[in-house]
């Protein structure tokens, strides 16, 4: 029975009207102050330094390509985490789920920048890729600990039920087990894709291009308004990441947890 307050209206129905307001208040404050510093950085009057880098054609290319990083780094996290996450919590392959969750927080605990420029030594590889394969291993840990977490916490009586009505180890792990689970998957997802957006500013670092070119130039040649837009664009694609990843959880999450 839903709990009410003096007002009239139910808790539950006021926290669902501050979410969905928080749902539409963060892209909109990110669009608005995220155009009103272009509008600044492209109309005032810019040295050639400035004009080189603060142009429509070069932020759209810088911004387009750190959320190419982005995507790419959250595509193998997912491909990757899940599978083996279901993986660890079969009976048979528990023993090993430390072994690799150690290995996965060991790559969350080193610094991003380190492990970019190690694989690059030892690799000798540049570019997209020598960005991306690091950035995806420093940002696996949330998504592969929340998908052991979330199919380990199923109430073991639902899963007693399922295999009752005659379901298979692999039909009470896809229709009972990974739904269930979905919420703190999301969850690890949606920090997995903070992480990526933020760790790709570094990507310049073995010419991976993103917004960090932007912030590097600003800094190093002391143009505070490229280091500014370079920061501002950066945190804005943060902000809306995060927003996408709490909407993909109100989308996909169970309704019946909701």
């Amino acid at each position: 029975m839903t709990t009410t307050v003096e007002s009239g209206f139910s808790t539950e129905s006021g926290s669902r009207r501050a979410e969905r307001g928080r749902f539409i208040a963060q892209p909109v404050a990110v669009v608005l102050i995220v155009g009103a510093v272009l509008a600044w950085a492209l109309t005032r009057d810019n040295d050639a330094i400035e004009a080189e880098n603060l142009n429509l054609s070069t932020l759209l290319a810088d911004t387009w390509r750190h959320l190419l990083i982005t995507v790419a780094v959250a595509a193998i996290v997912v491909g990757v985490a899940v599978p083996l996450g279901m993986l660890l919590t079969r009976g048979w392959a528990r023993r090993v789920a430390p072994v690799f969750l150690t290995i996965a927080n060991i790559g969350q605990a080193a610094p991003a920048l380190g492990m970019i420029v190690l694989f690059f030594l030892w690799t000798n590889w540049e570019g997209f890729w020598c960005a991306v394969l690091p950035l995806a291993f420093y940002s696996l840990l949330p998504v592969l600990r929340n998908t052991i977490v979330g199919i380990e916490a199923v109430d073991p009586a639902l899963t007693d039920a399922g295999r009752g009505i005659g379901m298979s180890g692999a039909g009470v792990l896809w229709r009972i087990e990974m739904p269930l689970a979905v919420p703190l998957i999301l969850a690890g997802l949606r920090t997995s894709l903070v992480l990526a957006v933020g760790t790709a500013t570094l990507a310049f670092f073995v010419n991976g291009g993103g917004l960090g070119e932007l912030i590097d130039t600003g800094y190093k040649l002391n143009r505070i308004p490229v280091l500014i837009t370079g920061a501002v664009l950066a945190v804005g694609l943060a902000l809306l990441v995060d927003w996408v990843g709490a909407v993909l959880e109100e989308v996909f999450g169970p309704r019946g947890l909701k």
